[in-house]
């Protein structure tokens, strides 16, 4: 398998396993989304939103859009689940957009990144695997979390293997991937 391909994949792993978390967060309780909780960020919006928001970070300077850090304000853009999905799936289209365009030559691309201690240079190919780490790391927070309502956290790792397809052709058909 080519290295791009393999991103395009994990774009799409990652838009499943975002539906598979929202709609856990969709049949939470009244506040629930918001509520404290024990973690890196302190409830299931804030760690969600700080998903979303690197992800803008991180897509802005793939795509050379020239936002930098300024995508980072507010830190929780969308304190409620609708809103938030609705960001959410967009941004996961997004990558799916990127990825979806790039080929092996383009991996070697310059990426300026616009970090705290000023810009820093990476390549694609090294910075779309560290915005997948990011995004695992941080859902498998929130999916602790939801251990603690009363909503099960979704199964999340049934994505590649062939022997699973069963297990999410429909999210799939319904996401249009």
């Amino acid at each position: 398998m080519a290295l791009a391909r393999h991103f395009q994949a994990m774009a799409r792993n990652n838009a499943w396993s975002n539906h598979r978390l929202l709609v856990a967060c969709r049949a939470l309780g009244p506040g629930e989304f918001a509520a404290p909780r024990t973690g890196f960020f302190p409830s299931l919006a804030a760690t969600l939103n700080h998903i979303l928001i690197v992800d803008w970070l991180y897509l802005d300077a793939l795509e050379q859009g020239g936002l930098g850090r300024r995508v980072l304000d507010p830190r929780i853009p969308h304190p409620d689940i609708a809103a938030y999905e609705a960001a959410q799936r967009a941004t996961d289209r997004r990558l799916i957009a990127f990825c979806d365009g790039l080929t092996d030559a383009m991996l070697d691309r310059a990426v300026i990144m616009d970090r705290a201690r000023g810009p820093v240079a990476n390549t694609v190919g090294t910075t779309l695997p560290h915005l997948f780490v990011h995004q695992i790391h941080h859902r498998g927070q929130a999916h602790a979390m939801l251990s603690g309502t009363s909503v099960p956290p979704p199964q999340l790792d049934e994505f590649f293997l062939e022997e699973d397809e069963g297990l999410r052709r429909a999210e799939l058909d319904l996401l249009g991937l």
